[in-house]
């Protein structure tokens, strides 16, 4: 297993000019191929763990699978520049790739062609398919236990993480990755592969509220979405129109509800 984390040497060199050598524990980043029944797709840059959580996420928020009884199988073969991860999937859903693939590699000269790509950029989102009944306080609760369960953030300082918390704001599944979007589709996948959903609860971030990230959420069925920092305004305009309640630039204080 390829380690995510790695040591680097450094000068710390303070404001009185004083220089220390010291080594640096830092978040790996690296190419991480992804191929659906031997197809190409796509290539993340990913910090190498949980890999295959993050591509069991990443097939549903691409709306290329539709539950977990859809992925047959996960091989990751490590190259020598990155990792390649090659699932299997089950044969109805095949069909999805191939459509997804043309469009995200089609010629956009056109008129048309942009129109399409467009469209494919902001396909209809599902209604929320949960109703948050929770309040702030939960929030809050959560961004207080956050830091315990961030132990790769603690040796780096540099990767962002997605908590699944119950109602009441105890996060009880955590994932860690240098991308946002990365972290959420490791946690989605994870919640996928151990069978476990939300029951009330709800996803916090430590990242701004991205439209992409709303679309997970929706995705994958998530009653609310926090996140640490503001959101977009498409994210806003997405989050609404699918009925998903957005709490962001959590603070220890105070949060924007929305």
């Amino acid at each position: 297993m390829t380690a995510a984390t790695a040591a680097h040497a450094f000068t710390r060199v303070g404001a009185q000019g004083d220089a220390t050598e010291i080594d640096r524990h830092l978040a790996v980043e690296m190419p991480i191929a992804v191929e659906f029944g031997g197809i190409g797709y796509a290539v993340l840059m990913a910090t190498p763990c949980d890999l295959a959580d993050l591509v069991t996420g990443f097939a549903l928020s691409e709306r290329l699978i539709d539950g977990i009884t859809d992925v047959i199988d996960i091989d990751e073969v490590a190259v020598e520049r990155g990792v390649v991860i090659r699932v299997t999937l089950a044969d109805p859903v095949m069909n999805r790739i191939v459509d997804r693939v043309r469009h995200r590699v089609s010629e956009s000269s056109c008129g048309m062609c942009g129109i399409e790509n467009l469209d494919q950029a902001l396909r209809p989102l599902p209604p929320a398919a949960a109703t948050w009944a929770g309040d702030p306080t939960a929030v809050f609760a959560a961004l207080a236990a956050l830091d315990a369960h961030q132990p790769l953030n603690r040796e780096t300082g540099a990767v962002h993480a997605a908590a699944a918390c119950t109602a009441a704001g105890e996060p009880w599944l955590v994932r860690e990755d240098v991308g946002r979007h990365n972290a959420f589709d490791k946690l989605i996948g994870a919640m996928l592969r151990t069978g476990r959903g939300w029951d009330g609860g709800f996803a916090l971030l430590t990242s701004r509220c991205s439209y992409e990230l709303v679309e997970k959420a929706v995705l994958a069925a998530c009653p609310m979405l926090a996140t640490i920092s503001a959101p977009t305004s498409l994210a806003v305009e997405r989050a609404a129109a699918a009925g998903l309640p957005v709490h962001v630039l959590a603070r220890r204080d105070a949060v924007l509800v929305r």
